[in-house]
């Protein structure tokens, strides 16, 4: 195993499970055939006979045959109008050749590194290579910008959102290989260096597990790993000192021609002319070729005209780069870029940008008058900056959702972030951000925007995110941070980023600490208890956060949040076994609704009796309440009872087809089945599919319906590969041993029950495991084996 395994670790359990698995596929053992035998001294050797077989193969055509990959068929094709790509960024100049050598190496090596100086269009190029491979694709093409993302814990996550993965669990990192799996699809990762360490691991795991999918990655510098390869992007071409250069010959140099394109994108019409030549040529000499140095330089023509700007740049770069230009490093050369443009602007100016830089992606103007306005500067002159800042591209306008926002560049934010932390204003500047936020959300949640608002501050969680990280710092404070992380939980738990809710949450309670009831310190304990529920193991770490968000409620007479946690209860006691207790919630949570006359909370309470009846086994009590809730939703119209990411009304409706298969009447519980289902793709929640795949699955299987079974189940293993649910993607493997059980495929039917059951008593999820016990106990005895499962 040494010489044919060098330098790797191979177990001989696992090499002997293979050869098991080999000698299967190759049909021994029938009519006697033998292939694989084990000899002494030697190990495993293949005895059939063989025969030599030429076959003939057109001239110039080879085909390499594979065995299929069983996971291929579980990944549907997407459309090419379906990817995750941004649109073009304006008229590629000058980067044709990049973007075609860029394309052949990625179809021949996968993993490609774009690699160059800020400023030098290394997203502009990676975004053109990727429209051009969509066909190639078939639209799996993925665009992760990493630029909002200042931790490097949270990379995976970013990358799962872009996917579409609603995270659940700490580690996503499972659910993005079962996402990706042998689709053939295209990762783009677009500003890596100011988290190099984690992306390059990140980026060699994906490029050494998933062999169908291909890197591309930009970034300042190399990320040095397994599979790389570079391609430097070089400046673009501008043209050689030579006397009487005409125009059409400098505009067939990239660098001109970008110059001049942003030059009449800024306002002013002017065609280049024979005169113009040597100081557009001498401009773009001067900024090296860079290409966002070169927008820069075209920003300051309609305000200092031509030789201005060109008197400019003679100033600021001979102080600099005189004698050595072509031999800086990329780093000091965009040091340069950035240091000539900050001195390009006025004090006020100045001032607006770096304070500006706090904020990680888009914001709007009145965040902007919230930050940068002071005794010193008004909100006329900060209007007026800002609006020289964008002309001078040093800030971008983009339309999201409708409306108007602002935005800095990677480069210019990490060069203006510089310049705030030597100005002394860095926990200034953050405490103004963590006031806007707090201020902001307050006042679109006394408007009540509901959705709407939810939907456009959504775009904010990376701002909220930077607030967070400096008031829980040594310089912040801890008591905005209390309040902005109430505000901000729904948002990350709205996008299913439940482990950050959780550390958020924690460390806004432990600040908090026992000496206060407040709304605030209960919607913490609340949103606490919700992510603890899908990201923690049934244990003290859920039933701890639950118990003491319920007290707390009832302390500060909050009915409605007290009806959520005893709905989170409620799951907590049905997950571990605890059937009768559930019971008991359920009467409370009823008692309670009655009392305060919430019609939405009694019919919730009546469905979650009957959920916990049906697990204690008191199957008409629970048709009684399941049908009950029903009713009194048509007669109150509140059929849709959400909570912790899923509908009520779909949980019931699985409850009640499987009491009806129970009760006798089969042909109804499918008709209620196929209708949970129906509602359950209708709603678009991962975990309203979840509850239904994995409550309808046993209603067919009952039946012993084994092709809508088989169905069902498929989906349900592929949604688990989906989405990440942690210990309950063991109830997956279950469904598919009572599968197999139904199948009469017995041996495999035991492995996988036997190794699901192990799994959900680790994990304290307990619910189905009776049943799963009684199929594993049938299976055995099929078999003819005597099995005494160690307590």
């Amino acid at each position: 195993m040494a010489r044919a395994w060098a330098g790797l670790v191979v177990d001989e359990a696992n090499l002997r499970v293979n050869i098991a698995s080999l000698r299967k596929c190759l049909g021994e053992g029938k009519e006697g055939t033998r292939y694989i035998v084990n000899l002494p001294g030697r190990g495993y050797s293949f005895v059939a006979p063989l025969t030599r077989v030429r076959v003939e193969a057109s001239p110039g055509k080879f085909e390499t045959i594979r065995p299929p990959d069983p996971r291929s068929g579980n990944q549907p094709p997407v459309s090419v109008s379906e990817h995750s790509l941004p649109e073009r960024l304006g008229r590629l100049i000058g980067r044709d050749a990049s973007v075609r050598a860029v394309g052949e190496m990625l179809t021949k090596h996968r993993f490609v590194s774009i690699i160059g100086p800020g400023g030098m269009g290394k997203t502009t190029v990676a975004i053109s290579v990727a429209h051009t491979m969509l066909e190639a694709f078939n639209g799996a093409v993925y665009y992760v910008d990493l630029v909002s993302v200042s931790d490097a814990s949270l990379v995976p996550s970013a990358i799962a959102s872009v996917l579409g993965l609603k995270v659940q669990v700490q580690d996503p990192k499972p659910s993005i290989l079962a996402f990706f799996g042998a689709r053939r699809a295209l990762l783009v990762l677009d500003n890596c260096e100011h988290l190099i360490d984690e992306i390059a691991l990140l980026a060699e795991w994906l490029y050494t597990s998933a062999p169908q999918t291909h890197l591309l990655a930009t970034s300042r510098e190399l990320l040095r790993v397994e599979g790389e390869h570079v391609h430097i992007l070089p400046s673009l071409d501008v043209p050689p000192v030579i006397e009487g250069m005409t125009a059409s010959t400098a505009m067939a140099f990239p660098a001109v021609e970008l110059f001049m394109d942003r030059v009449a994108a800024s306002g002013v019409q002017e065609t280049l002319t024979d005169e113009m030549v040597p100081l557009v040529a001498e401009i773009c000499r001067k900024t090296d070729g860079i290409a966002l140095a070169i927008e820069w330089a075209a920003g300051r023509v309609r305000s200092h005209g031509l030789r201005g700007t060109a008197e400019l740049i003679n100033s600021r770069f001979n102080l600099l780069w005189q004698g050595r230009r072509s031999a800086l490093p990329r780093h000091k050369t965009l040091q340069a870029m950035l240091d000539w443009s900050y001195n390009l602007l006025s004090e006020s100016e100045r001032r607006v940008l770096y304070r500006l830089s706090v904020f990680v992606g888009p914001f709007q103007m009145e965040a902007a008058h919230w930050i940068a306005v002071d005794t010193v500067l008004t909100e006329a002159e900060v209007t007026a900056a800002i609006a020289s800042l964008s002309d001078k591209s040093l800030l971008s306008p983009s339309i999201l959702n409708g409306s108007s926002y602002l935005r800095l560049l990677d480069t210019t934010r990490t060069y203006a972030s510089a310049k705030l932390a030597k100005s002394g204003e860095v926990n200034a500047v953050s405490r103004k951000l963590a006031e806007y936020l707090i201020a902001h959300l307050n006042r679109n949640h006394e408007r009540q925007n509901g959705r709407r608002a939810m939907d456009r501050d959504l775009i904010q969680v990376g701002n909220m995110r930077t607030a967070l990280l400096w008031a829980f710092s040594e310089a912040g404070e801890g008591e905005l941070g209390v309040r902005l992380a109430a505000l901000a939980a729904p948002y990350l738990l709205e996008l299913s980023l439940l482990d950050e809710c959780h550390r958020w949450c924690q460390a806004a309670l432990l600040r908090l600490g026992s000496r206060e009831s407040s709304t605030t310190h209960l919607i913490l304990q609340e949103a606490l208890a919700i992510s603890a529920l899908f990201t923690r193991r049934n244990g003290d770490e859920v039933r701890i956060p639950i118990e003491q968000g319920l007290r707390l409620a009832r302390t500060l007479n909050d009915p409605e949040r007290e009806l959520r946690l005893l709905a989170g209860q409620h799951i907590f006691m049905c997950h571990i076994g605890h059937f009768r207790e559930a019971v008991e919630v359920s009467q409370r949570s009823i008692e309670l609704a009655r009392r305060v006359g919430s019609p939405a909370g009694i019919v919730m309470s009546e469905w979650m009796l009957g959920a916990a009846y049906h697990l204690v086994g008191n199957q008409t009590h629970a048709l009684q309440h399941i049908e009950k809730g029903f009713k009194q939703a048509a007669v109150h119209g509140t059929l849709k009872v959400d909570l912790l990411g899923f509908g009520h009304q779909i949980r019931a409706l699985t409850v009640l087809a499987r009491t009806l298969w129970l009760s006798g009447t089969p042909d109804r519980a499918a008709q209620v089945a196929y209708q949970a289902i129906e509602e359950a793709e209708q709603t678009e929640q991962p975990v309203s599919m979840l509850i239904v795949l994995l409550y309808a699955s046993p209603v067919f299987l009952w039946r012993g319906d084994v092709e809508e079974a088989e169905a069902l189940v498929s989906r349900l293993n592929q949604h688990f590969s989906r989405y990440s649910f942690g210990p309950r993607a063991a109830l997956g493997l279950a469904l598919s041993g009572e599968l197999a059980l139904l199948k009469g495929e017995l041996w495999t039917a035991a492995g996988r029950l036997c190794d699901a059951l192990d799994n959900l008593y680790a994990e304290k999820l307990v619910m189905f495991t009776t049943s799963l016990s009684r199929s594993l106990s049938e299976a055995l005895l099929e078999c003819g084996i005597l099995w005494k499962r160690k307590q």
